[in-house]
């Protein structure tokens, strides 16, 4: 069933829950296991045009990353090294309309912009179909993930281990699990 054929004529546009979205990375680290985090101040909305197809967009407050301490750790993963959140505040994420597949399969192109670099991605996953709420309110859901490579934004640093390798993965998977409410 196509995401427009359960929805009001009114219901287009839905904006993410907060309480009840997530955006997320992993990163190999040390060769030996996967280092996750994620950010808690997000931004996302999905516009469904008449053909049923979607359209999403977000922001993600890089100060919002969810490590806290060490304080050092912070402060170097929001430094120029990475991140660099002075100068560059907000990850971006746009995309081009996308149909939905029967079987509510997705694959997103858009553009992401980290550090002010802007690259094309394309993200998979799953959209929910709208339901209604207890509340009234039409709530649907989109669940993305794609893998970027850090030095394309930019973000080259890395120590050599011992033995050999490098500290850090170069293959960041980002996921996006959204919970959207009709506006």
């Amino acid at each position: 069933m196509s995401p427009s054929a359960t929805l009001s004529p009114f219901t287009r546009t839905y904006s993410a829950d907060p309480d009840h979205s997530s955006v997320g990375f992993a990163i190999r680290h040390m060769s030996v296991a996967t280092f996750r985090g994620s950010f808690s101040d997000v931004e996302a909305s999905v516009a469904i045009a008449d053909d049923g197809s979607l359209s999403l967009s977000g922001t993600a407050e890089v100060r919002s990353i969810s490590i806290v301490s060490p304080a050092e750790f912070r402060n170097h993963v929001l430094g120029a090294d990475f991140l660099d959140a002075r100068r560059h505040p907000e990850i971006v994420f746009r995309s081009d309309p996308a149909p939905v597949g029967e079987d509510g399969s997705i694959a997103v192109d858009g553009k992401l912009t980290i550090r002010n670099v802007t690259r094309a991605v394309v993200a998979t996953g799953t959209w929910s179909a709208p339901v209604e709420d207890p509340y009234g309110n039409m709530r649907a859901g989109v669940e993305l993930t794609t893998t970027v490579d850090r030095r394309d934004y930019g973000m080259t640093w890395n120590a050599p281990l011992p033995k050999g390798g490098d500290a850090l993965g170069t293959q960041v998977t980002l996921t996006v699990h959204l919970e959207l409410v009709g506006a």
